[in-house]
């Protein structure tokens, strides 16, 4: 095949065939056959040498040029395509570093190789432009819902055609055991598009939490405006689910404009889901509110909540802890889900036995320590002391208000229990020295003698190795391994040692070894306040 003026035109017709087919910019496919072409012109006259074509936009007419470049003595690598300034002066009156020499030759003609590698190279360039078209198309609408047709099934994934591209809905993000054949109407999540070697790939969903919310959002026109908001939504595909919503507007119930007339919004919802119940909740600021909410159908009688565990216990009477468990846990598990908190479920007799052993317990220690009676040591404990801290150093006055508690006994019992810790100070003290402690860690302020003991044993025995630690390490934390919530325990967690107070300590050590300066800690604070400070700013301007 030879580029002669009977194909010219051809070239042509043929880039725009091409593009129309696969609605793509023209440009591109004239570019592909450009790249082909000059491929196949190397092919001919050396793979070393820089071969250009060129198409004309109105002709069709293909030129073929060879372009040298100038570059400086020592850096030429390839005599054929570069050359030096002296070498240059035949060709140009004042050669610098950088110029090009171009020379037009003769058109190639296209042998069967040549011609079969030319079309690849356009078929390449073409299928890249089609993957990029249709991701510049999808990118933005990740987080929607699109309606598509079933193309095909591989592997338990369902191929489909969403119009200008295919997306994948993975067998897990299936509701229950749907199967769809080739043809059915399906309406999918967008979760997520990415550019992949093989093609952008449009990955759907119709398990993910959000399809519901964009479902609502489509039946109930005040979410779509903005007077309802939905806070949270936690689902069991084609099972149960719960969705947290609240109204902006006062007038409007949150609840019952999803719920609709006669249950016809969320009932729209719930066809499109298999028949998956859904409980909608009045979402509340207040934790405990919102959870009381998100176990319904079950009643509670009492909520108690560790903010800095993120965990929840919840007291039920006994009939109702069945239903506030929920089918193999599936109730409790939601309303976790919803509100964020890990959620102990106790009835009231478990309860019950709980505080009764924690009294049993706390007048034990009473009694063992300040060698009161049980009678006396009861009443301590009724009155809400816990610990022999609390006895020893609190106001004295808040031992006067016990009934048979004068000046001299209040002052007994807090010279009791005051000797005692003095005591346990100094055991704690002498058995950390024994453990390798040094007096740099001792003297360290903030810590107690039972601290060091605990540090010791871990081995931390040192201020650079106390300096060394993370907070986390000190004071326990929360991580999520596999979806699931997991205790870190801290070495001064037993002492209510917090995040904060663990984080202060580690850089108080860190200033005093000299590693790092007050200014600089004062700077990264200072930096990180204006970080959540036009984070805040960002907010407003949203809202």
């Amino acid at each position: 095949m030879a580029i002669t003026s009977a194909n010219q035109l051809e070239l042509l017709q043929t880039a725009e065939a091409v593009a129309r087919e696969k609605m793509i910019d023209p440009s591109l496919v004239i570019e592909a056959m450009e790249e082909s072409l000059a491929r196949a012109a190397k092919s001919r006259y050396g793979a070393e040498l820089d071969i250009r074509v060129a198409i004309d936009r109105k002709t069709g007419r293909a030129r073929f040029t060879r372009v040298r470049t100038v570059v400086a003595d020592d850096e030429v690598e390839n005599e054929k395509a570069q050359l030096t300034v002296a070498q240059a002066k035949p060709y140009l009156e004042d050669p610098k570093v950088g110029d090009t020499i171009i020379d037009e030759i003769p058109p190639v003609e296209l042998g069967r190789i040549a011609a079969q590698s030319a079309k690849q190279v356009i078929l390449q360039k073409v299928r890249e432009a089609e993957r990029d078209r249709q991701y510049e198309e999808f990118k933005d609408r990740a987080g929607t819902i699109i309606n598509g047709i079933v193309k095909r099934e591989e592997y338990g994934n369902v191929i489909v055609d969403v119009g200008r591209g295919e997306g994948v809905l993975r067998r897990n993000e299936k509701i229950g055991r749907e199967a769809y054949r080739n043809g059915d109407r399906i309406r999918c999540y967008i979760k997520d598009v990415r550019r992949e070697p093989r093609g952008p790939q449009i990955f759907l969903s119709r398990t993910a939490p959000e399809f519901m919310a964009e479902l609502f959002k489509m039946e109930v026109p005040e979410i779509y405006d903005g007077i309802i908001e939905i806070k949270a939504v936690a689902r069991d595909p084609g099972s149960r689910a719960k969705i947290g919503v609240i109204s902006y507007d006062s007038s409007i119930d949150p609840v019952g404009a999803c719920v609709g007339m006669r249950g016809s919004r969320v009932q729209a919802v719930v066809n499109e889901l298999q028949g998956e119940k859904i409980d909608i909740i009045p979402w509340n600021e207040d934790p405990a509110t919102f959870l009381v909410n998100a176990l319904q159908p079950a009643e509670v009688t009492k909520v108690v909540i560790d903010e800095d565990a993120e965990r929840i216990e919840v007291v039920v009477p006994d009939e109702q802890l069945s239903l506030a468990i929920g089918r193999r846990g599936q109730n409790v598990r939601l309303a976790s889900q919803l509100t964020g908190l890990d959620i102990d479920i106790l009835t009231e007799e478990e309860e019950s036995k709980r505080r009764q052993a924690e009294f049993e317990e706390r007048t034990k220690l009473f009694v063992d320590t300040l060698d009161l009676d049980e009678f006396f040591a009861q009443l301590l404990v009724s009155e809400g002391f816990t610990s022999l801290e609390e006895v020893a150093y609190v106001d004295m006055d808040e031992l006067l208000v016990i009934d048979g508690v004068d000046d001299s006994t209040a002052e007994e019992l807090q010279a009791r229990a005051r000797d005692y810790l003095e005591e346990q100070n100094k055991q704690a003290l002498e058995k950390a020295r024994g453990l390798g402690v040094e007096d740099a860690l001792i003297d360290f302020e903030g810590l107690t003698p039972q601290m060091l003991v605990a540090l010791g044993e871990d081995g931390i025995k040192t201020l650079e190795d106390f300096a060394t630690c993370a907070d986390w390490e000190l004071a326990g934390g929360w991580t999520t391994v596999d979806g699931a919530r997991v205790k870190d325990t801290g070495l001064l967690e037993p002492f209510d040692v917090s995040l904060e107070e663990a984080q202060n300590m580690v850089m108080t050590a860190r200033v005093k070894l000299g590693w790092v300066s007050i200014e600089e800690l004062e700077a990264q604070a200072a930096a990180e306040r204006g970080e959540t400070d036009d984070e805040d700013e960002d907010e407003e301007v949203e809202g």
